[in-house]
């Protein structure tokens, strides 16, 4: 097992990763009835999607003697009525001003964030936006 997920109330959850004990708290967002405080299903649907790219990167990167530490990845979701879905994800990557790399290592790089796992599994009807910033 990976997690479990108690429903506390008021559209909120409360996920723990079995392994690690760690706890992740979910909320409805305003537009969907909830209070907004927490990040909310479709948020960490999104949020994975970077959290992952940068992973795997960061796995090629440390294999490639390339430090990526400092590198962040913006996230900006995008919805759709009827039925209620994600429509679109665009991924901003912002690398630290003193990273120096060729056109290779950018390329590698950017080919292991593209097949990171949450990539591979994101439905062809949801609209994802890289922009490596380089």
């Amino acid at each position: 097992m990976t997690s479990e997920i108690i429903y506390k109330g008021a559209l909120r959850t409360v996920a723990k990763h079995l392994k690690s004990e760690t706890v992740i708290e979910t909320d409805a967002p305003t537009d969907n009835q909830g209070k907004g405080e927490r990040f909310s299903p479709t948020d960490l649907l999104a949020t994975s999607l970077g959290s992952c790219m940068l992973t795997i990167m960061g796995i090629k990167a440390r294999d490639m003697n390339v430090p990526l530490d400092g590198t962040e990845v913006i996230i900006q979701k995008f919805m759709k009525a009827e039925p209620r879905r994600v429509s679109g994800i665009d991924v901003r990557f912002n690398f630290p001003s003193t990273l120096q790399l060729n056109k290779k290592e950018k390329t590698i790089l950017e080919n292991a964030a593209l097949t990171c796992p949450v990539a591979k599994s994101i439905h062809p009807d949801i609209e994802v936006n890289v922009d490596f910033g380089w």
